[in-house]
């Protein structure tokens, strides 16, 4: 692969369309076209820009940064920096992105286990769930240098295949589409803001450095003299992953929208929706999506907090595969509330608050490498307070 870079960017492209494709990505493009009902395409025009486009922008700002988070956010100053990013692997870490993983998918899969106690969602079976689904998960993630073929060429394919099954069908048999009284803004505003709740933005910022650390691996001795070629091939995969996911999301949108008659937005709502277009015999394609879904986007993350936890927190005092381990069973607690209580979370301040000031910090840190536009400091402190204000008292 190391002398085909239209391998490389095929490879990297899929992976990185299953690195951001996860649990929520099951979610929350249905709940767009079942909130917007009419005015889906207000709707899905919104949510684009939050659940594909920044992550985009974040993804093309790290690689000006080589893939550096510190140098990224270091430009705020250096234990501003740091704290800011020991919060953000928490976020995609054992505080929300891989409870909300593991919850999800054991809401969804529940019914298609073949173990009797895992079959119903209790605390108890949450736990061992977890235990066995973040297992598998290290075990994929053990040998860093094989992700990106993992998910390019395995687990993407898959995840692809399935969805576009469930959505051809599903187009093909559309009924009359729900009638929704949002008006077009209002449509356009909720899901504005709902794809904060896909966390994406942190996925381009995060997962650009496992791919671009790969990437360099694989071109070998010749990146010291072709920085820009890594770029423009970064760059191409970075497009054609997010391509995928927008084609998927307004796939999925229209799903909701003819086949979503009388279904809430519950949690299980994936499952329930492809059960009324597969049939019972869509089990398998049905458990195909959600577990592709959900490991693809758990090694990743799980490759990005070892990582942090093996270099920053330990000082590579401790091995990778150590740090993996760690970082994992730190993800159990939360992983045993529930999906309603990990939800919760994931719509609290810290997301609604920080997402707008990550936003802002991407943006300037772009026109840094581009136009050479220093002020970054004020413009994040701005935005926070603004932030800060609208939440609790607008």
């Amino acid at each position: 692969m190391k002398n085909k870079p239209s391998s490389n960017i095929i490879t990297i492209g899929l992976a990185i369309f299953s690195m951001f494709f996860g649990a929520g990505n099951l979610m929350y493009p249905l709940y767009v076209g079942l909130h917007s009902g009419a005015n889906n395409m207000y709707g899905m025009f919104g949510f684009l820009i939050t659940a594909v486009l920044l992550p985009l922008i974040g993804l093309i700002a790290m690689i000006l940064f080589d893939g550096n988070y510190e140098e990224f956010f270091g430009r705020l100053g250096t234990g501003i920096g740091k704290t800011i990013i020991f919060l953000c692997m928490l976020i995609i870490g054992p505080m929300i992105a891989i409870p909300r993983i593991v919850t999800l998918s054991h809401t969804m899969i529940a019914p298609f286990l073949p173990i009797t106690l895992l079959q119903e969602v209790t605390t108890f079976s949450s736990f061992v769930f977890a235990f066995i689904f973040l297992g598998i998960t290290f075990l994929a993630t053990f040998r860093e240098n094989r992700i990106v073929d993992l998910l390019g060429t395995v687990i993407s394919p898959l995840l692809l295949l399935s969805l576009f099954s469930i959505i051809a069908k599903g187009i093909f048999t559309g009924q009359e589409i729900i009638h929704i009284s949002a008006l077009p803004w209002d449509a356009f505003v909720a899901n504005f803001i709902r794809g904060y709740e896909t966390l994406d933005l942190l996925g381009g910022i995060f997962f650009s450095s496992i791919v671009i650390h790969i990437l360099k691996n694989q071109m070998g001795g010749m990146v010291g003299m072709n920085r820009n070629r890594l770029a423009i091939i970064g760059l191409k995969a970075g497009a054609l992953g997010t391509s995928l996911l927008a084609i998927i999301y307004i796939g999925m949108s229209i799903l909701s929208l003819y086949h979503g008659h009388d279904l809430t937005g519950s949690g299980d709502l994936f499952r329930i929706l492809t059960f009324k277009i597969m049939g019972s015999h869509g089990a398998l394609v049905i458990g195909t999506a959600v577990l592709m879904a959900c490991f693809s986007t758990s090694i990743a993350l799980s490759a990005v907090i070892a990582d942090y936890f093996q270099v920053h927190l330990f000082n590579r005092k401790v091995n990778y595969e150590l740090s993996l381990l760690i970082a994992l069973l730190l993800c159990v607690p939360l992983s045993t509330f529930g999906l309603d209580a990990v939800l919760e979370l994931t719509a609290g301040p810290l997301l609604y608050i920080g997402y707008p000031v990550l936003i802002t910090i991407t943006f300037c840190n772009l026109a840094y490498k581009l136009f050479n536009f220093t002020p970054i400091k004020v413009p994040a402190v701005a935005t926070f307070i603004a932030a800060l204000v609208s939440y609790f008292y607008l």
